[in-house]
């Protein structure tokens, strides 16, 4: 350690020169209110004391002398350690301390958030063109319930859990384990945006049985009631639209829909995987 340090203040005496040293101490050591570690508080008592404790400590270990009194130099001052900048530490001060002493205009940072957003739609293409981030499966493990109300909701449930062809059986089990953990967090999130219990997902395949039963029992209706009766036919076409689905291009939409949102999510940074 002590071969550490001793290499440090040779490489510290060799960039910087005696004479900023002392511009940059004789300057500091005048102002008031100067922080100095409690244990050297009795021998800062005059500008020459305080002058000797900065210019050893600015001799010895540069980034602990920036981290104290850095953001108490000038430009100028600061540009006397470029010299030293081949140091992680000291760069890292002289770049933090640049940074708020000179914050970018509106144009360089209108240019930087220029440079981001083509660095990222140039990413989107690359991730759309190899498949999986925005395949349906990939978008509904990221967003699971903005999944569930563009398109989940209108699809069979029971056909996610059912083995695939060529699928082992342990990759069937694990992935009903992760339909599992997906179907718990659209309920999650309905319960917590105060969806009623009746409309959670998974709760569909319960009503739809009440309704079988009801439908059963109301088709029995039907059949006693009159053909001419003047609530047959009304009776018959409200429960045809109840049971009216989306069409395969209504779908197809919906998704297009839910897959622009996901697209615009990643290109604002909101998608919290990139």
């Amino acid at each position: 350690m002590e071969g550490k340090i001793e290499k440090r203040m040779w490489s510290n005496r060799k960039a910087m020169g005696e004479a900023a040293k002392e511009g940059i101490t004789e300057r500091l050591s005048s102002l008031d209110n100067l922080y100095f570690p409690r244990a050297l508080h009795s021998t800062t008592t005059t500008a020459s004391q305080r002058k000797s404790i900065l210019h050893d400590l600015l001799s010895r270990d540069v980034p602990v002398f920036l981290e104290r009194y850095g953001s108490l130099l000038t430009i100028e001052e600061l540009r006397q350690f470029d010299p030293m900048s081949d140091d992680y530490e000291v760069n890292w001060h002289l770049n933090n301390l640049r940074a708020k002493m000179c914050p970018a205009t509106a144009e360089q940072l209108r240019s930087r958030s220029v440079t981001v957003k083509n660095r990222r739609l140039a990413y989107l293409d690359k991730l759309i063109g190899e498949g999986h981030y925005f395949s349906e499966d990939g978008m509904r493990e990221r967003e699971p319930y903005l999944h569930h109300e563009f398109v989940g909701k209108f699809q069979d449930l029971s056909g996610r859990c059912m083995a695939r062809p060529g699928e082992r059986w342990s990759e069937t089990l694990m992935r009903r384990s992760e339909e599992a953990i997906l179907i718990r967090k659209i309920r999650e999130e309905q319960q917590r945006l105060g969806v009623p219990p009746r409309d959670w997902v998974g709760n569909q395949t319960n009503q739809e049985e009440e309704e079988e039963e009801e439908e059963e029992e109301e088709e029995e209706e039907e059949e006693e009631m009159p053909a001419d009766h003047p609530n047959a036919a009304h009776f018959g076409a409200a429960e045809r639209n109840e049971r009216s689905t989306l069409s395969q291009e209504e779908m197809r939409d919906l998704m297009d829909q839910f897959t622009y949102i996901m697209q615009q999510k990643f290109l604002s940074g909101e998608d919290h995987q990139h």
